[in-house]
């Protein structure tokens, strides 16, 4: 009991306001909070908490109506196992879309991967412990896998290129291999495929994959230095990475944004510990939602 009101009446739509709120007003607010961009890693759990919270509560608001109209009471009656059945289909049409979209998403990424590594081996040239492919553009871009990623460069973008702007460039690409960042757009990509028209899932996936290129950005800088890549995003500015591939030179005037601050101020540290906090409780709110009334013993 909470305040006199049966736990099992008020949680499925607790649950349901707050994946609402998850999925639409929080990323739309989020997504303006621009100044989170200088610490992306604290960005990027919080946008990750906040879709995890989003399909949570969307998950358990189903399950716990369900559970509290079947089990709440001693044989229910007609209209509670209509709403019952009504609740459970929509839950189900929810997981059955993850799922799907998952397994397309999946799938349909690591087949042009594959094809495209397989065409990489064939045409590209090996120097420097990256594969240079003819091409009159400046671009940059990595392939990830779970074995045997490769970091590809134009031959302009190698042949133009300076001893730390190239360094720079590779580190980048590397980075994206080393911490798998395909994977964290590609569950991004999963929720956008699944719910295109009713959630914040394109500013959501955008922000995220500002957020990737930054980590990147800063993995390279430790290695090389600021200036070198600041001269090499300039130089590939506007060039666009294959499907299914990373690339460099994407979004290069919000990273430009960024990365001309020299480096993590006070200010900068508080908005990080800002998003650590909001992200824990965006994930402890619908959890204590969905698992209270089973320890209350409620159903």
């Amino acid at each position: 009991m909470l305040a006199g009101v049966d736990p099992a009446v008020w949680t499925p739509p607790a649950l349901a306001a707050l994946a609402l709120t998850f999925s639409g007003p929080v990323p739309a607010a989020v997504g303006r909070w621009t100044a989170l961009r200088r610490t992306p890693r604290a960005a990027m759990v919080l946008w990750q908490a906040i879709a995890l919270a989003a399909v949570l509560a969307a998950v358990g608001a189903g399950v716990s109506l369900v559970t509290s109209l079947l089990l709440g009471q001693e044989g229910p009656g007609p209209v509670a196992g209509l709403l019952a059945a009504l609740s459970a289909a929509v839950t189900l049409v929810v997981v059955a879309r993850l799922l799907l979209s998952g397994h397309r998403v999946g799938i349909g990424l690591r087949a042009l991967r594959r094809r495209h590594r397989a065409l990489v081996d064939v045409l590209a040239e090996r120097r420097g412990g990256v594969s240079v492919i003819e091409a009159e553009v400046p671009v940059a871009y990595c392939l990830p896998g779970l074995v045997g990623g490769r970091v590809v460069l134009s031959a302009a973008a190698y042949d133009r290129l300076g001893p730390d702007e190239l360094a720079a460039v590779v580190a980048h690409e590397r980075a994206h291999l080393r911490a798998r960042h395909d994977l964290v757009l590609e569950a991004f990509g999963v929720l956008h495929r699944a719910f295109p028209c009713y959630v914040s899932s394109r500013r959501a996936l955008a922000e995220v994959t500002l957020l990737v290129e930054l980590l990147a950005d800063a993995s390279a800088i430790r290695r090389t230095g600021r200036a070198p890549l600041l001269r090499a995003l300039v130089a590939m500015a506007g060039s666009r990475a294959p499907e299914a591939a990373l690339g460099a030179g994407e979004q290069v005037l919000d990273r430009l944004r960024v990365l001309e601050h020299d480096g993590p101020t006070v200010p900068d540290r508080v908005r990080a510990a800002t998003a650590y906090v909001l992200a824990l409780g965006a994930l402890v709110l619908p959890t204590v939602l969905v698992v209270r009334p089973w320890l209350l013993g409620i159903v």
